[in-house]
């Protein structure tokens, strides 16, 4: 079986965030054939197309992560009933300037965990038309809205619950087959 370089990105800046427990838990329940890496956001600064012609090696270095992956995973909270500003901040440095999106063609999912009922729903489906217009090969189902409790997950990406645990792993098989429908040598 094929080997495919999954980049994640983790939607919060928190380095507690529950977000980053889901992402870890994501990455230790994959199949051995995704090769998980985090693509951070943090250092990048607020996107100007002051920068178009002349972008931060940060920002490049972001952009040049997403394209060098085979597939990306977003780990998102809500905000507001929205995806936070960094998210989409990233998104606007690895996509722009025009004719440059690093995110076209790439195999996505989307997931994300919020101590409330309906778990990251309403912010995930804010940030699926934004995907859809940077031409994101996007994963539809399952859909991930996972609501947080007390010790779901721990720093270490244990999860515990078992019920939870086995979405989870069956998640990342299906995304791991997903991303191999779409990266499958023509003929």
């Amino acid at each position: 079986m094929a080997g495919y370089k999954v980049g994640y990105i983790i939607g919060s800046l928190a380095q507690a965030s529950i977000n980053r427990k889901l992402a870890i838990a994501l990455s230790q329940l994959a199949p051995d054939h995704l090769h998980m890496s985090e693509i951070p956001i943090g250092d990048l600064p607020l996107y100007s197309y002051d920068f178009d012609k002349d972008y931060p090696p940060v920002a490049t270095a972001f952009k040049e992560a997403i394209k060098g992956s085979d597939a990306i995973l977003i780990v998102t909270p809500e905000y507001n009933r929205s995806i936070p500003g960094a998210l989409k901040n990233a998104i606007d440095w690895a996509s722009r300037p025009y004719g440059t999106n690093a995110f076209a063609g790439k195999p996505t999912a989307v997931i994300g965990t919020s101590p409330g009922a309906i778990g990251t729903a309403v912010g995930q489906q804010a940030l699926r038309p934004i995907l859809g217009y940077l031409q994101v090969l996007q994963m539809s189902s399952p859909e991930g809205y996972i609501q947080f409790k007390p010790d779901l997950i721990d720093d270490e990406g244990r999860v515990s619950v078992p019920d939870t645990e086995a979405f989870l792993r069956t998640y990342m098989e299906t995304f791991a087959q997903f991303i191999g429908h779409h990266l499958r040598p023509a003929g």
